[in-house]
């Protein structure tokens, strides 16, 4: 008899795909698990959408993106034609590790990183080679010196939250000369360094961004990313051979207002780094051990008490935060950080639990 996964390619029948944080509809919970912002986006995104929806949806979008990308250029002081946009920086990244990654030797990253590299070289079959962390969770880039086909690198990295100064990114370079090394940069406007401004240095430095995070436009899914012409080049490429039009006018539209509205992402984004910083001191007085996070999440622990069960008790109490079972950090407890008040609630549950 026929199985139902018999008419599936064959490359498709080993493939782990990636598992998002969950999306429970659950009334009066305090979300805390997907590293989302907890404040909406600047009024002037809404007011854009609205218009753009009001027009020209019965025409395709500009496939080129061209009045995004120039927001983004003007806003980081490049030339338009380094960037190069996408459908939120997932994509961006997939696009990447296709245009680059598929050499005959490994791909260097984090054995402690974003689980969708994993997944990526599982959809393309890229060799990868996973360098440890160190003790302290932190990225030691003198351990990515060996003969590679490439390197990827959060920074800040996710799940820990910390981060890598500029010199150890241009160390980093100047080890992996021979080959392209991808800085994925989607929390760096909460704290960290960004390293756009080495690109001019760099022919083999491509930074990716995206506009969910410190631009509270999750919902939207826009992405990109800076480099040199030829990375952006082998993009657009790989982009026109899969679909020419990734990002649609609303969120065009969208995208470009909340560039234009610089006083509200400074001002939310000021308040999310206050907030991490209230959060991670209450949390450590219930004895918790908190990361340094340069990132709107902290990495937390609790020497005298499971991740798992905190993360169930938490969940009976309405508060999700994300609980991964890998190694290394299956006692660890990543929460986004929320508005004070949500906060609030999670130190409230937390003392309830630890206290028992």
């Amino acid at each position: 008899m026929t199985s139902e996964t018999s008419f599936w390619s064959p490359a498709l029948r080993g493939l782990v795909p990636y598992t998002p944080g969950e999306q429970p509809a659950i009334e009066d919970l305090v979300k805390l698990n997907t590293n989302e912002n907890p404040y909406p986006p600047s009024p002037r995104v809404v007011a854009a959408i609205t218009a753009a929806a009001q027009e020209g949806l019965q025409l395709y979008p500009d496939p080129h993106a061209t009045g995004l990308r120039q927001a983004i250029a003007d806003h980081h002081g490049i030339a338009a034609s380094q960037v190069f946009a996408g459908n939120g920086s997932d994509e961006v990244l997939a696009h990447a590790f296709f245009a680059f990654f598929r050499q005959a030797r490994p791909l260097f990253m984090p054995d402690i990183s974003y689980s969708f590299y994993k997944v990526y070289c599982g959809l393309y079959g890229i060799d990868s080679a996973l360098v440890p962390l160190d003790a302290a969770m932190r990225v030691q880039v003198a351990h990515y010196s060996s003969s590679c086909g490439g390197v990827v690198i959060a920074n800040p990295n996710a799940p820990t939250g910390t981060g890598l100064p500029l010199a150890d990114i241009e160390q980093l370079l100047q080890q992996q000369s021979q080959c392209v090394v991808l800085v994925d940069e989607a929390y760096v406007d909460f704290g960290g360094e960004s390293a756009i401004g080495l690109v001019a240095r760099y022919p083999n430095l491509l930074v990716v961004q995206t506009l969910s995070k410190s631009r509270s436009l999750a919902g939207l899914r826009v992405g990109f990313a800076v480099g040199q012409r030829h990375l952006i080049e082998a993009l657009e490429t790989v982009r026109d051979s899969f679909n020419s039009y990734p990002l649609d006018r609303l969120a065009l539209a969208g995208a470009v207002a909340a560039y234009q509205d610089h006083a509200w992402f400074e001002t939310t984004r000021a308040a999310v780094m206050a907030s991490r910083e209230d959060l991670a001191r209450d949390l450590r007085t219930l004895g918790f051990e908190v990361l340094p996070s340069q990132a709107n999440f902290l990495m937390v622990c609790h020497r005298a008490h499971d991740a798992a069960a905190l993360a169930a008790g938490l969940r009976d109490r309405r508060v999700l935060v994300r609980h991964f079972r890998l190694p290394r950090i299956e006692q660890y407890l990543r929460i986004s950080v929320g508005t004070p008040a949500q906060c609030a609630a999670l130190v409230q549950a937390c003392r309830a639990l630890v206290s028992n």
